[in-house]
């Protein structure tokens, strides 16, 4: 296997470090047998290396040399691995045979290497054999060896770090005394052999004397491998910071650590920075990446652009093929929010609906899909038979949760199709990384196949560009972020600008605690705690399902838009509608529909998915009494979305009935906390993607707000009035520009959160020079073609809530700053909004 530029620079600083380590070590030692003294620190400088070194030593108190490789998503940290060893036996260890202890985190990345290494026919593997002279041994701690065994052989024995934890050691096998490893150790009745290997090595696990016996070594793996000097290798080094994981590799009494990780912690001894820059350099990564952030509130929609777009990907690699005779076939990941079995419906994407939905696509067949799951992996099998890189393998779909995280080596991997909630961030910064490897490690010259594209389902496009920021950080691939293109920029490279609050804000920021709704957990009782209150737990568990009555639908006009081959099935135990036969009395198989596919289309909205089908029938019963079952058939999903509009609003109905309820009851309480929930204080700190720096309409920097930096796409044409209107305002202390699903929120009775676009202070009208505030004012801008949109009728209504409950707070009672600090939340129309502005100034 050629080795790249920047390996080959990084094995040369490795071997140039190892060579000073053994002449540091001969010297120290010919003055000091007993490792009082460090020779690691010397030989560190010795090597040009500027950051001090964090010291570390063994199980037997030697010093122990322990240094990092950070080596970006992509960077063939494993080829770096196998021949770091081949040059830690030859400067250091001057040996070619001995134990090498390979310690990983997961079971996934444990299994992919331990296919690698015992492949004979893999790049890994013949490296380790051209190391060892063909006397490699790849071992796990199942396995049994002998002395003659390491010392005959390079043996590489593979262990889940989780196992070897010394904290439950006393639990584990790895320390049980084993009848496996008795030629390591004396015999029973050689008490003089136990002492002297004891003296040896202290930390040995030993039977306590009792009864007259002679203390004896057990007969462990654990205690094996302490006898043994063992070189590990650290796969995700940034895993193994843990006290009890430090302790646990270093009882292990190595000769050396050597760590590799993307994202190495502070602490780590990094002796080696591959960069994302060089990685790009040597074709390694594909890039640019493609962002497209679709509006629509059909997660459908986005699934299907991933779709159609894997597919022109597929016609690329065709031609490529034909013209190169190289084969890919690109792969679409999906990312969906739940994949347990009894975790389907209730609002959330399930590995299950995006299965079936594929399946209604023309072309794409049940073999080309795998799922990914903590429960179900459908990619064992392919591993098995050659992999995803398989011209005989048909996958081109994989739909995970969160399984792909780790481990993960296919090229192929091009479109990633973000199906998750909004809220939940961590989805795309966790699996960026996962689609930038390029096939072959070098680009085809395609422009499509030399870059990769991301399909992202209604986030918010700053949130959005700095998620895949965050990702590449995670992937040890900081300076690629200018390789980003969004679907909506053409603006070029932006710089992410930290940004604190302004200084003569800073204290009244930092006391400033919004109220939010908050329950009382347990029970109503005076022990329990306040927490926020959860839309699904506390309301939406509520609601009397019972009382959704479909009959409006009863009489719904249906077009009469000619046959179609359709059945409608039961399911769910519920009674068969009709059904549709063929020839041999068999459901026509186009267009198959039964009511557990209506039970799956209602379900973000009825959770229960028996009543959502009870619901469908009731409907389709009473259609079937006045319409033909071709025209019923005909308009099956017309009636299906009518259906979806009306139980939509009878469940906000019914929620807000829950709602009000709770707040009657006094169960649920528009109140302060003193908690940082996360939400309910000012930030601290931001990040802003800047292109250019926002300004007031006069063209003039904004003075009052609470951070200078902010980049001008942050506020749209009305809020950009609006903001230059309060910066104007003598009373006025400080503004902020609220983040959608990033800062203060306030959940009402429907799932989503109510995110205000400002949040402003005012100085009392006798204190107007003091830099105090005495009013919060939560606002919520709209323009002309919403004002009197449901969704804002919604919004003043939970205002409203929010304004009656406010004035009867007693703010002190849990956070004393908040004492005589008055707290209104508005809704400004663009129609008037400097009048209603101007009514709040005034007080």
């Amino acid at each position: 296997m050629m080795l790249k530029e920047y390996q080959k620079q990084a094995l040369a600083e490795v071997r140039q470090f190892l060579e000073h380590l053994e002449t540091w070590r001969k010297k120290v030692l010919a003055m000091d047998p007993e490792q009082t003294m460090d020779w690691v620190a010397p030989a560190w400088r010795e090597a040009g290396k500027l950051d001090a070194l964090v010291p570390r030593r063994n199980g037997l108190n030697h010093p122990l040399p322990c240094y990092c490789l950070k080596v970006p998503t992509g960077g063939g940290k494993t080829l770096l691995a196998v021949k770091v060893i081949d040059l830690v036996n030859h400067h250091f260890r001057l040996k070619s045979t001995g134990l090498v202890l390979w310690v990983v985190p997961t079971t996934q990345i444990y299994n992919q290497t331990l296919g690698a290494l015992k492949d004979r026919d893999h790049p890994y593997r013949q490296q380790l054999d051209l190391a060892s002279a063909n006397r490699t041994v790849v071992l796990e701690k199942t396995d049994r060896f002998r002395p003659q065994d390491v010392e005959e052989n390079l043996c590489i024995l593979l262990l889940m770090l989780p196992s070897a934890n010394r904290e439950t050691k006393e639990q584990l096998r790895m320390f049980r005394d084993s009848g496996g490893f008795d030629a390591f150790f004396p015999t029973e009745d050689d008490n003089e052999g136990h002492d002297a290997l004891l003296a040896k090595f202290p930390n040995l696990n030993a039977f306590d004397p009792a009864g007259g016996w002679h203390r004896q070594v057990r007969t462990s793996l654990g205690n094996t491998l302490r006898t043994l000097a063992p070189l590990i290798i650290l796969d995700e080094g940034h895993k193994a910071y843990s006290r009890g994981a430090k302790e646990t590799l270093e009882g292990f009494n190595p000769s050396m650590i050597v760590e590799l990780s993307a994202t190495p912690p502070k602490g780590a001894n990094v002796l080696v920075e591959i960069t994302g820059q060089a990685l790009l350099r040597e074709e390694m990564v594909k890039l640019d990446l493609n962002i497209f952030n679709k509006k629509s509130p059909s997660w459908q929609d986005t699934l299907i652009a991933a779709v159609e777009h894997r597919n022109a990907l597929e016609a690329k690699a065709l031609e490529y093929e034909d013209e190169t005779g190289d084969y890919i076939r690109p792969i679409c990941v999906i990312q969906v929010e739940r994949t347990g079995r009894d975790q389907r419906g209730a609002g959330f994407i399930h590995a299950d609906d995006a299965r079936d939905y594929l399946l209604t696509h023309p072309g794409i067949k049940p073999e080309y899909i795998a799922v990914k799951t903590s429960g179900r992996d459908d990619l064992k099998e392919v591993d098995e038979v050659g992999g995803l890189l398989s011209r005989d393998c048909p996958i081109r779909f994989i739909i995970t949760k969160q399984a792909l995280q780790e481990g993960w080596d296919c090229s192929f991997a091009y479109v990633l199709a973000i199906l998750a909630n909004p809220s939940a961030k961590t989805a795309l910064t966790q699996l960026v990384g996962r689609i930038l490897r390029q096939p072959f490690a070098r680009k085809t010259h395609v422009r499509e196949l030399d870059e990769s594209y991301v399909y992202a389902f209604q986030r918010r496009g700053q949130d959005l560009l700095q998620e895949v920021r965050r990702g590449f950080g995670l992937e040890g691939l900081q300076g690629l972020e200018p390789k980003l293109v969004d679907d909506v920029g053409g603006k070029g490279p932006r710089e992410l600008v930290p940004a604190t609050p302004r200084r003569r804000f800073r204290q009244a920021a930092k006391n400033l605690v919004l109220p939010a709704f908050m329950v009382k957990e347990g029970s109503s009782g005076a022990s329990g705690e306040w927490r926020l209150v959860d839309f699904e737990e506390d309301i939406l568990s509520r609601v009397r399902w019972q009382d959704m009555n479909p009959s409006r639908l009863f009489d719904l006009n249906l077009g009469d838009t000619g046959r179609r081959e359709l059945a409608l099935k039961a399911g769910l135990d519920v009674e068969p509608l009709f059904e549709d036969l063929d020839a041999q009395g068999l459901p026509a198989k186009e267009g198959v529909i039964d009511l557990y596919f209506a039970a799956s289309h209602l379900g973000d909205i009825v959770p229960n998915p028996w009543r959502a089908a009870g619901l469908a029938k009731d409907v389709f019963d009473a259609l079937l009494e006045k319409h033909s079952q071709d025209r019923v058939g005909a308009n099956y999903l017309f009636v299906l979305e009518e259906l979806r509009k009306e139980l939509s609003l009878q469940r906000d109905t019914l929620c807000q009935e829950a709602f009000r309820q709770l707040l009657a009851s006094g169960e649920m309480r528009f109140i302060v906390v003193a908690k940082d929930l996360g939400f309910n204080k000012p930030p601290t700190k931001i990040e802003t993607v800047m292109t250019r720096q926002a300004n007031r309409e006069d063209g003039k920097p904004f003075q009052a707000n609470l951070f200078s930096a902010m980049d001008e796409s942050e506020l749209n044409g009305l809020e950009n009035k609006v903001a230059t209107y309060l910066d104007k305002q003598a009373r006025l202390f400080f503004w902020y520009r609220n983040r959608a699903r990033r800062d203060y929120f306030v959940q009402g009775w429907k799932p989503g959160k109510i995110y205000a676009d400002f949040i402003m202070t005012l100085k009392p009208d006798d204190q107007e020079a003091n830099d105090e505030y005495h009013q919060v004012f939560v606002v919520e801008t709209k323009g002309l073609h919403l004002e009197r949109s449901a969704d804002t009728d919604y919004k003043r209504s939970v205002f409203d809530i929010c304004n009656d409950h406010a004035k009867k707070a007693d703010w002190a009672e849990f956070v004393p700053a908040m004492q005589r600090k008055a707290v209104r939340f508005e809704i400004v129309d663009e129609e008037e909004w400097e009048r209603k502005l101007g009514d709040v100034l005034a007080g």
